[in-house]
């Protein structure tokens, strides 16, 4: 799964990055300077991993990651190919979900595009050129439609009557994501590719002055323009967490609580995008490894247990499922097989997110 971190120049997107992933991207105090977008592999955080290895005492462990690129900054007109613009799109359109960071802090030594620090109008300029990006992708499409109608079959005029409400959705500069669709819609609206159609979360990037504060005007401004797309916000300092991605645990730990911390805005943020891509964890373990396996919501036990190889999908038997909490309480497998915990599934079965599994296959 990749994430797309978007946002006009200079409003702390690469600092970001860099914290994120510690990958080094350049970053410098002037428009355009990530040209090729920059990528980045972070494990997601799970502490149920040092847990279940201590009881298996495994030898190692193995975390589930998500992808980062680190797209060029934005700048009006990008629709038409401004800047970098056409290149911006098609990074964006190639990815899963978008982090877009807002700048909410002011610092007379770091310009802006714009001459004025207004996220609310940072926000609406990268959304205004996605929106216009769909508008001529839809369009096409429609044209398209309404062409092959002539042939009478009614799939055409199903997927014209689609497209012309997702036009005026657009029309009305507002997102693809706040609309509702059906199951049969929601495939046809995929197959697209729209940009305003990924999930979003803003990232409202603030200076080390103001973290720990709740009375952020700037930030406050961001959550109220995004509850109204119904979109998530987190708020971070880029700055501060980059310096955190330097030190050792110890040391993150020290700093954190000098600002009344207790958890990293990267981990917050790594959290909420694993959320916001429908993702689910299960759990294998062993004296070997202890592992977290990535699948979305509602992905039954074979094609969970595919993920791991293809056999183990093609033979699956069954999945013994033991919940992590369960697990841990009594203290491993043995022990809650002898309690009776260990359920038997089959292949209609939905993994839940912390569950411990052993599949049994043939091949």
């Amino acid at each position: 799964m990749k994430l797309g971190v978007v946002g006009l120049p200079n409003v702390g997107k690469s600092t970001l990055f860099n914290a994120i992933t510690q990958a080094g991207a350049e970053i410098a105090n002037y428009p355009f300077c990530t040209i090729e977008p920059n990528v980045g592999v972070v494990a997601v955080p799970d502490e149920r991993l040092d847990k279940l290895a201590a009881l298996y005492d495994s030898r190692k462990i193995t975390p589930t990651y998500l992808k980062f690129v680190d797209i060029a900054g934005l700048v009006k007109g990008a629709s038409r190919g401004e800047g970098l613009g056409n290149k911006f799109l098609s990074h964006i359109r190639e990815v899963d979900a978008i982090v877009h960071v807002v700048r909410c802090f002011v610092d007379s030594n770091i310009t802006h595009v714009s001459d004025s620090i207004d996220p609310v109008s940072d926000m609406e300029t990268i959304n205004l050129e996605l929106i216009l990006a769909d508008i001529e992708t839809v369009n096409t499409r429609l044209n398209k439609a309404l062409n092959m109608q002539k042939t009478g079959e009614k799939k055409y005029k199903i997927e014209a009557e689609l497209l012309q409400r997702m036009l005026a959705q657009l029309e009305s500069e507002k997102p693809i994501r706040s609309m509702d669709f059906d199951e049969e819609e929601q495939q046809m609206v995929e197959e697209m590719f729209l940009l305003t159609s990924k999930p979003v979360i803003y990232a409202a990037n603030i200076s080390e002055n103001d973290l720990g504060q709740e009375d952020n005007p700037l930030v406050k401004l961001v959550q109220a323009k995004a509850a109204e797309e119904g979109a998530e916000t987190l708020v971070i300092c880029a700055k501060v967490e980059e310096e955190l991605s330097m030190l050792t645990d110890e040391e993150k730990a020290m700093f954190l609580e000098s600002y009344g911390i207790t958890e990293s805005g990267l981990n917050r943020l790594v959290k909420k995008c694993y959320k916001l891509l429908h993702l689910v964890s299960y759990l294998t373990a062993g004296e070997k490894e202890t592992r977290a396996w990535t699948i979305t919501e509602g992905t039954r036990a074979p094609q969970a247990a595919g993920k791991i190889h293809s056999d183990f999908e093609k033979g699956f038997i069954r999945a013994e499922i033991v919940p992590y909490q369960t697990m841990l309480e009594l203290g491993g497998y043995n022990q809650a097989k002898e309690h009776g915990k260990v359920r038997s599934e089959g292949k209609d079965y939905i993994i839940k997110d912390g569950d411990v599994v052993l599949f049994r296959f043939n091949v």
